[in-house]
Formats: C-alpha cells, structure tokens, sequence
C-alpha cells in the first residue's frame, strides 16, 4: 500500500542509458508523492557498449539487455510499453501511438538516436540499422546460421563502423566473404592520427575493404549501388552511419539544433518542464560527441534537477568532462585505447573494456531481493499459512478459491425470479430469453491504467463471448490509490478513453458506473450481452466431443514471477499482448460448440471441472498437447505459483495425473484466458484451421468422456 498520496507525475520518454540509471537510483530514494512512469517501445533496452563483443560471439544477447520491465517493478513505476510520437507542451500531455495521452508535470526524453537511412533507397526494406539495434541483432542471429555467401557490407566508418566491421569479421572467421566498408568522407576523421592507423591496419588485417568519398543510394537484396556506378555484393547491409534524431521531436515545438533537443547546462530544454539527455539532447553551452560515457555521466545531474523541478528547488549544472577514455572493441578480445594523446591495444584493454561494460550492467541485474513477508512474534494462529512465502500476486484477479466460493454459493436461500434464470456452475445469467448479464473486477497486475483497464475489460467479456452473446453494455466500476484531483483526473482520462475503446470494438457501450479512492488500482465492469440463439452453457458436452482451448495456459504463474521480479521482459510483454487480444472471432468461429466457458481464475483444470459437473461427464486432457504462453513452461519449471495456485489444486479434486510443469499449469489461474469449447470431433480440423488464420494459438487439448466425472491428465 503507497504511504503518501500522489501530486506530481514524472515521466521518463525512453528507456536509455541514463534513465536506467535514474530508475535505479530513484528505487533507493523515491521523491514522496510523485508517481514515476517510463514510456519505451520495448519490454528491454540494450546497451550499445557491448553490441560488437555481442556480434563477435562474446556476449550472449540477453547478457545486452537492461530489463526494464523487472527494473520499473523494483522502482515501483508504471512501465507503458508504446512509442512516444509527440509533445503537446501547453497541455503538459505525451502522445503515444495506440493509447490515450499521458499527462505530466516533468518529463525527460532519453530516445536516442537512429542510424536508419530514409534518403537510400531499399535501406528500410533490405538494411538494418545499427542504432536501434534490436532489429540488427536478430537479422545478424538469422545471418550468421544461414548457409548463402556472407558478403558483409557496412555503411559508416566512423569508430562504431569499425568496431561492428572487426567484430563481424572475427565472427565468421573463414567463413567470411567479401566484406566492405563504405565511408562518404574521410574512414575515423573524428580520431586522432594515431587512432587511424592502428584502425586501418586492424580493418587490413580482418580482410575489410575500405572505399572513401562514395555515397550509398541503393540497397538491394544481393548489392549496394554505390553513387559512382559500382555494385558491391551484399547479403547483410549495416548501418552506422552518423546518428540522426528522430523525426516526431521536430513537431513538439522545443527548440532543436539540426534536430536534436538543445538543454542547457542543467539539462533543462526550451520547456521548463521538459529535460533531455543522451545522444538526443546538444548541450549548448558545453557541446561534446554523443557517447555513452556523457549519458551515464548525466545520470545523476539530471536525477537531480528532476527531483528538483518537481519539489520546487534549485537546478545543479552539469560540467563535462573535457576527455574521456575511448575503448574501441578490434573485433577478438583486444581492444585499442585513447585518451589525452595516448594510444595503446592489446588484450589488457580488452579486459578493461570488458570489466567496465560488466560492472555496468551488473548495476541492472543485482537488484535486492523482494522481502518475504514478516510475520510478527506474537500473531493470531493461521497468519503464517495465510501470508504464504510471497507478496500476493494479482494474476488470479485476487481471486476467492473455488472451494469456499462454491460453499457460500451452496449456502444461499433459492434465488427465485420469473425473468432471471442463474446457470449453474456459469459466470453469467440469463435475463428474460435473449439477455446475459455478468461481472468481474480485477485488482491491478500493472501500475498502469491503461494496460490494466485493457486487461480488465477483455477478462469481463469472456463471459459474454463464452455464452455465444453480443456485448451490450457496460457499468465501470473504478478504484484508484490515493492521488491529487489533477492526477485522479488523468488517471481516470486513461481508464475511460480505454474503456470506451475496446467496449466500442466489441460493440458495446458505457453506460454508467461508480469511482472511489482506496489502496491500489482496481477496474471493475459489468455487462450485459445480447443473444441471437440459445446461450452457450456449461451444461451442453456430449461424451466423445473434443476439447479446443483458444489461447496458451500460463498467464498466472508469468503475472506471478513478474511481481516478484523473477520474468524476463520479454516473457511478461508477449504474455501482456496475448492478454490484450479479444476473443470475439474466436466465439464466433465456435458458435457450434456444445457447451463453452473461458478460463479464469480456477485454471484449466477449474473451469473443465465446472463443465464435467454439469454436463455429468468425465474428461482426458493431452499434457503434452497444451498450447502455452512463451516463458510458462520455463516459470513453472522453477516452483513459481500464483497465491491461488493451491487453493485451485484443492478446488479440483476430481483431477488425476496432472504432474510436472505442464501438470501445475492445468490449475494455473488465468487474467483473460482462453475459449474451452466442447465441439464435435469431426469439425475440429476445421475449426482448428479457422482459430489459427485469425491468429489464435489454438489446439486440441482433450476430449470429454462418458461418467464418472474426473479428469485424467496424460
């Protein structure tokens, strides 16, 4: 639970160098009352320093990689994966691509640069740029593992050319081909003589060819057309060439310089409320090379004045240094040094280098452990068992277990009216003939509510998909922490405008609800949905009919790691996309089926337990034929549970055989799970066929079988 009420929203645009680090520092000492938040296109951001030791086969791609997913969990921000693409600096609001805008009071762009060349024909088609490079590093994986000629060329030959050239050069070894590099002015004109020299006899050596004072104006498949007329064969285009800003800054109206963002001394932009560094960012008064050592000197400058501008103190400036020691990888493990005149290369530097880039990233990866809940000296009898051995997780929507959900149920007097049938066993009841009604909330299981909106109203229409209806309409039932007016207003402009959105796609409306503060963020809605034919129930299996379950098991035990900052970010951003995705062709493609529900909270193993009860039948589940979310099998390998993963195992008793990783996932609670229909086997292919065309990972999983009723996993 926050301890103070937020005021002040910080956003950080870009996942660079420096606000990685700010990220870690701010976890050490957070500014009361400012809710932090990060925008960045992706679940992880890579460190430039070690990419040529990562294509000379040194690093590992994953040892690139700062997690900012993990490291927003550690700070406690909320991570928005999207790409800014604008400023509107007189509302104080960011834009980004596929969502509502995100309001702020200070901001600070670390974007980076782009070494994309839109001037060369065939170069977004056919090349990859170097800057940002997590497209490079998979085409480089493909590449390299192919079997075609290895014709290498590299566009720019400034210092990062040369080491991606060397790096790529070791990497093949023999294998290589003909390897160019192509500089339109002088090769290293920005190095000392000395640099040169050594460079070029490094580039000699590997094999490189060097064309200067020729330009680039095709990319092709198999060649690079060069402007004097020569074709250089090409089966892997780099660029490298010298860093351009991204375009969308040229439209936020702060003042630019050849298109990058000019800050002064304290780092501080034309906007008073809006900060720059990296390589995005000219500081007027000191300008210097845009390398990583003056980002990650930034650092703890802008660290500061952002505190400061949000608690209304002074600014510190920031004073560069006027040399710093450049480490140039030569594609083994040797590296050329220079610094103040000095130049030197051998392995001790590549040691160096190694040792450096190391200790630096180890700042992202040794994060401290989550504490285990505390249980006090002298507490009630039962406290212990009920903490558990880890924070509670908010991927089973926090969830009451099926066992004492199912006891209170069975407690309750008749619930009698003439025009409001409750099917058994279903999440939804029935209004009249043609009417469902249902609801559902789920407490957050990310700080931002944009996302946990998505995810709360794709969770509450499965209901309506599962019974065959239409989404009507919608009550929205919202809980935020403690915050100003001005940030209630923003968050709720989030909710709203997300809500609205995917209830309109699905064709539904909103048409009312209720806000209220409390501990933490929580979407509530419910619906009513429309029938055009008799509902789908639970009730409907026949015994032979084969089991289809629309998406991947694994979304509890993935939410679960995250919390407790054990998921790589990529596992928990493709889990977040699948989440996200509604399912209304998927229950359209299954409007045959003969009974169908989604699974939820109580896990696969959970809800068949609630169709086989109804339906009296019994059911054979395939372990091995279970379609998974990417990371699951992996987490569920490790003893990572959700909090409700127990009280699912004990709310189905009627399972056998469910053992291993795939065995735990059958009782995995699920946040916007998939369909499990129940279809006649002949149309499964077909069906099968048409859940896949429209992107569904959709499989076969199991059959239902005559009584008793028990489920036997295989």
């Amino acid at each position: 639970m926050q301890t103070y009420p937020m005021t002040r929203d910080l956003v950080l645009i870009g996942g660079g160098h420096s606000h990685a680090l700010i990220l870690r520092s701010w976890a050490m000492a957070p500014l009361p009352g400012v809710r932090l938040t990060v925008i960045d296109p992706y679940p992880a951001t890579a460190y430039s320093g070690m990419l040529p030791g990562h294509l000379a086969g040194h690093y590992t791609r994953n040892q690139l990689d700062i997690d900012l997913v993990r490291l927003s969990r550690f700070v406690g921000a909320r991570l928005i994966l999207g790409r800014a693409e604008g400023i509107d600096l007189a509302a104080q609001r960011i834009h980004v691509a596929g969502r509502a805008p995100i309001g702020y009071d200070v901001a600070s762009l670390d974007i980076g640069v782009t070494s994309a060349m839109p001037q060369v024909s065939g170069f977004a088609e056919h090349a990859a740029p170097a800057k940002p490079f997590s497209g490079l590093t998979d085409r480089w994986a493909d590449w390299l593992a192919g079997t075609g000629p290895n014709d290498l060329v590299v566009i720019g030959g400034g210092v990062a050319g040369v080491e991606l050239m060397l790096a790529a050069a070791h990497a093949l070894g023999s294998r290589a081909g003909r390897l160019h590099l192509i500089e339109r002015g002088s090769l290293l004109s920005a190095s000392s003589p000395a640099a040169r020299r050594r460079l070029r006899a490094a580039l000699a050596q590997a094999g490189v060819r060097v064309i200067e004072g020729a330009s680039v104006i095709e990319v092709n498949p198999v060649a690079v057309m060069l402007d004097d007329g020569r074709h250089l064969p090409a089966t892997l285009v780099i660029g490298a060439a010298g860093a351009r800003p991204q375009d969308w800054l040229a439209g936020t109206g702060l003042r630019l310089t050849d298109g990058f963002i000019m800050v002064d001394a304290t780092l501080r932009s034309s906007d008073p409320q809006v900060f720059a560094c990296g390589d995005c960012a000219e500081m007027t008064e000191s300008p210097r090379p845009r390398a990583g050592v003056f980002a990650v000197r930034q650092a703890p400058v802008l660290l500061c004045n952002l505190r400061a501008a949000l608690s209304g103190q002074p600014l510190r400036r920031y004073l560069p240094q006027r040399d710093y020691l450049k480490l140039v990888s030569l594609g083994g493990k040797t590296a050329l040094a220079e610094k103040w005149g000095f130049v030197g290369s051998g392995p001790a530097l590549w040691r160096l280098k190694d040792r450096i880039d190391r200790v630096f990233m180890d700042k992202f990866r040794s994060l401290p452990a989550m504490p285990a809940p505390q249980v006090p000296a002298l507490a009630a009898l039962g406290l212990a068992e009920a903490m558990g051995n880890a924070p509670p997780c908010g991927g089973c929507g926090a969830k009451v277990g099926r066992g004492p959900l199912l006891s209170a149920l069975a407690a309750l007097p008749p619930q009698i009216r003439d025009d409001v049938t409750a099917l058994p066993g279903d999440d939804a009841a029935l209004i009249g003939t043609g009417q469902v009604i249902t609801t559902d909330h789920l407490r957050a299981v990310t700080e931002d509510p944009g996302l946990m909106t998505r995810i709360a109203v794709i969770h509450a229409l499965g209901d309506i998909w599962a019974m065959g209806a239409r989404p009507q309409a919608a009550l929205l039932s919202v809980i935020l922490p403690r915050m100003s007016p001005v940030l209630q207003a923003r968050a709720l402009d989030e909710v709203m405008a997300t809500a609205a959105a995917v209830l309109g796609e699905a064709g539904a409306v909103i048409a009312g609800g209720h806000t209220t503060l409390g501990a933490e963020l929580t979407v509530g809605v419910t619906l009513t949905g429309l029938l055009d034919r008799p509902p789908l129930t639970l009730a409907g299996g026949l015994a032979g009919d084969a089991l289809i379950l629309t998406r991947g098991l694994g979304s509890g035990v993935i939410l679960a790691a995250e919390m407790r900052r054990l998921a790589p970010g990529s596992v928990v951003a493709a889990c977040w996309a699948e989440m996200v995705r509604p399912q209304a062709d998927a229950a359209d493609i299954l409007q045959g089926a003969h009974a169908m529900t989604d699974v939820t909270g109580f896990g696969l193993a959970g809800h068949l337990a609630g169709l086989c009860t109804t339906s009296g039948l019994g059911a054979e589940i395939e372990l091995s034929a279970l379609p998974l979310l990417p990371g699951a099998e992996m987490l569920a390998s490790q003893g990572i549970r959700s909090t409700l993963w127990e009280q699912n195992v004990a709310g189905a008793g009627i399972v056998t055989g469910a053992s291993g990783p795939r065995g735990d996932l059958v009782f995995d609670p699920q946040t916007c799970g998939g369909l499990l229909a129940a279809v006649a086997p002949q149309d499964t292919a077909d069906l099968i066929a048409a859940l896949r065309a429209v992107g569904h990972d959709a499989a076969v999983i199991g059959r239902l079988t005559p009584g008793p009723v028990t489920i036997t996993c295989r």
